[in-house]
């Protein structure tokens, strides 16, 4: 009996793909003509296939030179967004079908080479082991820098029937949809959940440009490029802190208004690195927090505020233009808001940035 494949779905995740192949571009020796054929079948796959060798391999060699690209330029996002290339389900010939993975071929980075592809959720033991993937993803991340809550952007589709005579399963897939249609129509099954990313990356050492992620500090940092431990900076004081205007240090004047605050106001008059807090743009029905202009600071919601601060300070540096002073202020700034909930924590790092 002859099974008909499953529907396209390589173009699910629209935006990595996207990003993947702005990166790929920069430096393509093996000449892949586009990320999305590592994404296809054999067949298919050949034919943008470039100098690689083994089809199986061809969505592991575009990861890695994605990955190769970013790391010479510095980019962390890219780096993220290769490591979540790398762990994106290939298409297979039916519902419940897995994908070969490679063994030809050694990825030339040990961040790519610990990380396989999703399978298909209806293929057997695809539960457990699309949770190890999302698990070790999450911890390449961290390590790398980067905000290892992204690891669920990997995350794929709910399991089709086994059998489904259209093959369709629980997919889509819209070349159109820069945002990526698993996305943008829910269709995406997280395979952790946040306190579970969270705990995963608890131990990477070196996460966040040397700084154990789940350190002393009690926002449980991730992913944090600013050394949160430097606490001696920012102390937020107890009992002589006021909420309103986040006073940090020992008897210090006001962080709004002392020498930190007035210092980088005009470093970062043109860069909005503010967070605010109450209801988000993502649609979560409870207030959370999330950066103020997500223009810059593309990150979803979170009711840890020290998820979205060591996000925004990992990234400030660059998107703001500002020199280490301001990385430095960052840290402070996370410390101002360590201890605080809701407005209160926005107000404590907005105001240590002098926001």
């Amino acid at each position: 009996m002859r099974v008909k494949r499953e529907v396209p779905q390589e173009h699910a995740h629209e935006n990595i793909l996207r990003a993947v192949n702005v990166l790929l571009q920069l430096d393509n020796p093996d000449n892949i003509q586009d990320a999305v054929f590592g994404l296809l079948g054999n067949a298919a796959a050949a034919q943008g296939i470039g100098n690689i060798a083994d089809p199986d391999c061809l969505h592991q060699a575009t990861a890695d030179q994605a990955f190769t690209n970013a790391k010479a330029a510095g980019d962390v996002d890219g780096m993220t967004n290769a490591l979540i290339f790398r762990a994106l389900e290939r298409n297979t010939g039916s519902v419940g079908l897995k994908s070969v993975l490679c063994e030809s071929i050694k990825a030339v980075n040990p961040e790519i080479a610990a990380l396989t592809q999703h399978q298909d959720p209806a293929s057997d033991g695809a539960a457990e082991l699309n949770k190890q993937i999302t698990t070790e993803l999450a911890r390449q991340i961290a390590a790398i820098g980067g905000d290892p809550l992204l690891a669920n952007e990997a995350s794929t589709f709910a399991p089709g029937e086994i059998g489904d005579p259209t093959g369709a399963g629980n997919t889509c897939d819209d070349a159109d949809d820069a945002a990526g249609c698993i996305n943008s129509l829910g269709l995406r099954v997280d395979d952790l959940t946040e306190d579970e990313i969270l705990a995963a990356v608890a131990d990477v050492a070196g996460a966040g440009a040397g700084n154990a992620t789940g350190n002393a500090n009690a926002n449980n940092n991730t992913g944090n490029a600013c050394n949160a431990g430097n606490a001696g900076n920012a102390n937020k004081g107890k009992g002589n802190a006021n909420l309103g205007n986040a006073n940090v240090g020992k008897g210090n004047a006001n962080v709004g208004n002392a020498n930190v605050g007035n210092a980088n106001a005009g470093l970062l008059q043109n860069c909005n690195a503010a967070i605010n807090f109450g209801a988000t743009s993502d649609g979560r029905k409870e207030d959370a927090f999330e950066p103020a202009d997500l223009s810059l600071f593309n990150h979803g919601s979170a009711q840890n505020i020290g998820i979205i601060s060591s996000f925004i300070c990992q990234q400030i540096s660059n998107r703001c233009d500002v020199g280490a002073s301001i990385a430095t202020t960052c840290q402070s700034a996370i410390q101002a808001s360590t201890g605080l909930v809701g407005a209160a924590a926005a107000n404590a790092f907005n105001a240590a940035l002098g926001l």
